[in-house]
């Protein structure tokens, strides 16, 4: 049953009838929507925006025209136009006004997106990931997911991520999510060992599940951390995606290790060619007491992804994000609930997937409790953590800002295994956050980025 107001129904229809009509013949249509946007943009809000996308998208030869037509080449023309509506219509038309009058109403953060870990269990287990220590024992019942989803809706959240463990253990859970809230849509980190012929069926079925398959460099670097013969694993599945025209990503950890593999044109032009629409970038962090600090990039090493994620933005036809490294284009930490949050297979509502920490839980607090609980309002009132947005951590770039709110908060830390100091966690940044200060002051002083005050502000 649709929750929403006349107001949003007379949105959505209006908007719709828009994607089909894009729908029918981009090459033409598109450029007479972008013409219509700018005739009407009395106050000249978007048309910058639009003048970029009609640049982009005129160059023929461009890798951002090529990516916007492979998503007509490449992708099932019904999952195309279901995720188009749920992101265009509901998560961003729709959603955005109800988390901002949410957020206003309650004087708290209302998120876009919630990440959470249907199960802690996994088949496998990488070096260095904190979850290989949680074993097979913590889920999130079906019920209790439902119960998420239908809570975040409620204030205007319709994207919905997962994570682990290995989210595909609950393969049939998680499409029946998908049919249980059609109007959302869902994104799953995954290592992609587990997605077969069967369940690539059920998501073409469904039209709203999204993977992004987790992969380490190339077949060394890959089957180093994640075990023997998972490469090969992941570039099956990746073949099979692309046969069911479905679209994927890829999710990309750079370690001291990979940085340069992960960062090389051969490396990001493989995954291309095999089908990746989009890649999530992150860097090591340190998290658990059995973390190894050793593996996290240098100073250096991140410059390095900082400068090539931008020159491939310029020539790859690839949507990239860099969790870290792109706090310039959203004003900093997007934790805390301010764009998302993570629900781990405890249900501990935490303010980030790095941050482990945690002042309430889903089986004990709504959700709309736990973003005016205390850890939540300390992010609120100190982000951003920096004036520089290259260093939007308050773990990672930021000395003693962690810290500083789960002390004020009374958290707790949330690691069922070991649990974890914050200030025994955040040592361990210490000095990768000295070293990155200097390069990233650096770069932020030379003018050769999207300063944030050149931008309308993101929440």
């Amino acid at each position: 049953m649709s929750n929403r107001t006349i107001k949003e129904s007379t949105k959505a229809f209006g908007v719709k009838q828009v994607l089909k009509y894009i729908d029918r013949n981009p090459d033409e249509n598109i450029p007479k929507i972008l013409n219509w946007l700018e005739n009407h943009d009395k106050g000249g809000m978007i048309s910058p925006q639009v003048h970029m996308a009609r640049q982009a998208l005129e160059d023929k030869d461009g890798n951002w025209y090529k990516l916007v037509k492979s998503l007509w080449t490449d992708v099932d023309d019904g999952v195309r136009l279901k995720l188009f509506e749920n992101f265009v219509i509901n998560a961003t038309m729709i959603g955005s006004p109800r988390q901002i009058e949410t957020g206003k109403e309650n004087n708290c953060n209302v998120p876009w997106a919630i990440l959470m870990d249907p199960t802690s269990a996994c088949n496998l287990e990488c070096k260095g990931c904190w979850a290989a220590e949680y074993g097979n024992k913590m889920n999130l019942s079906l019920e209790e997911l439902d119960s998420i989803i239908r809570q975040g809706k409620k204030m205007g959240t319709y994207f919905y991520l997962y994570s682990g463990g290995e989210p595909t253990v609950r393969k049939k859970d998680l499409i029946r999510l998908c049919e249980m809230h059609p109007d959302c849509a869902f994104l799953a980190f995954t290592n992609g060992t587990l997605i077969d012929v069967a369940f690539a069926d059920e998501m073409l079925r469904v039209k709203n599940f999204v993977p992004a398959i987790s992969i380490e460099g190339f077949e060394e670097a890959t089957d180093g951390r994640r075990g023997q013969g998972t490469y090969q694993k992941v570039l099956d599945t990746m073949k099979l995606l692309q046969k069911k025209k479905l679209p994927f990503g890829i999710s990309l950890c750079y370690t001291r290790d990979n940085a340069e593999v992960i960062g090389s044109d051969a490396y990001i032009d493989e995954m291309i060619a095999l089908g990746a629409k989009f890649a999530w970038f992150f860097t090591y962090m340190p998290v658990g007491v059995g973390a190894v600090p050793e593996l996290m990039v240098t100073a250096e090493q991140r410059k390095f992804m900082y400068n090539t994620i931008r020159a491939w933005r310029k020539t790859k036809p690839l949507f990239t994000m860099d969790f870290w490294n792109d706090g310039e284009f959203v004003n900093g930490c997007i934790a805390g609930g301010r764009s998302y949050l993570h629900i781990n297979a405890n249900g501990d509502i935490e303010p980030c997937a790095f941050i482990h920490y945690s002042d309430s839980n889903i089986r004990t607090h709504t959700l709309l409790e736990a973003y005016k609980r205390p850890l939540f309002m300390q992010y609120r009132q100190n982000q951003p953590f920096s004036d520089n947005m290259l260093r939007p951590c308050p773990l990672l770039d930021n000395h003693g800002r962690l810290a500083d709110m789960v002390e004020a908060s009374g958290a707790h830390s949330t690691d069922l295994q070991r649990p974890e100091n914050v200030h025994s966690l955040c040592a361990k940044c210490d000095q990768a956050a000295t070293r990155w200060k200097q390069v990233a002051d650096e770069i932020w002083a030379d003018g050769e980025h999207y300063k944030s005050k050149a931008r309308q502000p993101v929440r």
